[in-house]
């Protein structure tokens, strides 16, 4: 197996602004994602995702921010370090219109030079491969629950 990206693709009957918002959003991150978040959508915002009664804590730092298309960030689950020396995942969403909706393609890249050993890297793959899979089908139901809501 590679472990060099992960990547997850499904389209949503909403606009890529409704969508923006969901994937960049703490408010909505915490309805599809995490249990809470806080960040700022800006580029250079550090912030964090929270698991469980903080049991995970997640520091995430905001790369690139370009409504209504894409929204990445680099992010440090599960060690918990994230400075500018320590190597980190980069995770990107891109939002296309496609019909009435949009596709939204999710990428994960870094895995490799986290520099784990290869049963940690490997485990941790997996377990992101399973993160994003349960992540990316809550995406999918959260957004069509917010514009079926009057």
């Amino acid at each position: 197996m590679e472990y060099g990206s992960i990547e997850r693709q499904i389209h949503v009957d909403a606009s890529p602004e409704v969508v923006f918002k969901v994937v960049s959003s703490p408010e909505h991150i915490a309805e599809w994602w995490s249990d809470a978040a806080d960040f700022e959508a800006t580029p250079g915002a550090v912030g964090e995702l929270v698991w469980g009664d903080r049991v995970d804590v997640a520091p995430i730092s905001v790369v690139k921010a370009e409504p209504p298309h894409l929204f990445a960030f680099r992010w440090c689950y599960p060690d918990g370090k994230l400075d500018e020396s320590a190597d980190s995942l980069l995770v990107t969403f891109e939002l296309t219109p496609s019909g009435t909706g949009t596709t939204v393609q999710l990428t994960e890249t870094g895995f490799r030079e986290m520099g784990w050993e290869a049963a940690k890297l490997e485990e941790q793959y997996r377990e992101h491969i399973g993160g994003w899979d349960r992540a990316m089908s809550g995406l999918g139901e959260y957004v069509a629950r917010l514009v079926s809501t009057p």
